[in-house]
């Protein structure tokens, strides 16, 4: 009996888990079965141990397999299939995790104005004001569909099957109206459709366009990426002084813990704060 297709079949039924992320566990599992004595059925919690101890130092990779690992076999727990976990006391090397790579609110502007200079221009700076507005994963923003404009909001199914709805200002609510009065095509259900066999732009096209952009803006296309754009839509909100919690519904993160990395922003915020509204904060050194 396949124990990892059923494990699979369980999270896409039970847990709405996208076809990217069960082919994911698919081949880290289907790795594991291979490597570990006796397979994943037979292998004891020091075999675990070793098997992503062995393997090549990059933390995301290895926290991903034991992620795959401990589903796994929480779920032969559940159907009693085994009698004990041998993730149960699992212990991972702990490694520094990087921080967050963003943009400045300058190079923001400067890559959403070069959309300007690139075809299709008009689509291109609706999507690029859309990430930094909303801080929309890259896979929702190619994926959206017409039912996500909400007007001032945009209704957006993200990871899990879970829904979030996330706000837009008035700048990036132009840029979309601007983009659906060309758009065109009445018969796709897109809003940003292409003639792709998914019917909508790919992360691959625009990653490729925005790279683009870069180049035209002057900054290093290895400094861009839309998850960067992701990611500098949080570092601004919370150096602005917004919630970290209203930053985690926005992002659709579903522990609070992903969202403080972006925290690295509050020291030079402070300093600020400080230098501003604190009673003695701007006297000088030589003033004392």
């Amino acid at each position: 009996m396949n124990y990892i297709d059923m494990f699979l079949e369980a999270l896409a039924a039970e847990r709405g888990r996208s076809p990217r992320t069960l082919a994911s566990y698919a081949c880290d599992l289907r790795h594991a079965d291979e490597r570990l004595p006796g397979g994943l059925i037979g292998a004891t919690s020091a075999d675990i141990q070793e098997y992503l101890g062995h393997m090549p130092e990059c933390a995301s990779s290895v926290a991903r397999h034991a992620s795959a690992l401990r589903g796994f076999y929480k779920f032969l727990m559940t159907e009693k299939i085994i009698t004990e976990n041998p993730t149960a006391n699992l212990e991972l090397p702990k490694r520094s995790r990087p921080l967050p790579k963003f943009l400045s609110v300058h190079e923001i502007e400067l890559l959403i104005s070069s959309a300007g200079d690139t075809k299709n221009a008009i689509r291109l700076r609706a999507m690029l004001e859309l990430v930094y507005a909303s801080g929309l994963r890259v896979s929702e923003l190619c994926e959206l569909p017409m039912t996500a404009n909400l007007g001032d909001k945009l209704l957006i199914h993200g990871k899990g099957a879970k829904e979030r709805i996330v706000p837009m200002h008035e700048r990036a609510q132009n840029a979309l109206h601007k983009w659906l009065a060309v758009r065109g095509d009445d018969e796709s259900k897109y809003i940003f459709p292409s003639h792709s066999k998914s019917g909508h732009i790919t992360r691959d096209g625009f990653f490729k366009i925005i790279k683009k952009c870069a180049v035209l803006a002057g900054i290093d296309p290895t400094l861009v990426s839309p998850h960067v754009l992701r990611h500098s839509f949080a570092s601004h909100l919370l150096a602005g002084g917004a919630n970290l919690r209203a930053i985690q519904t926005m992002l659709g993160h579903e522990d609070i813990a992903t969202t403080q990395i972006y925290t690295h922003v509050l020291p030079e915020k402070l300093q600020e704060i400080v230098r501003t509204h604190h009673p003695l904060g701007h006297i000088g050194d030589n003033e004392i």
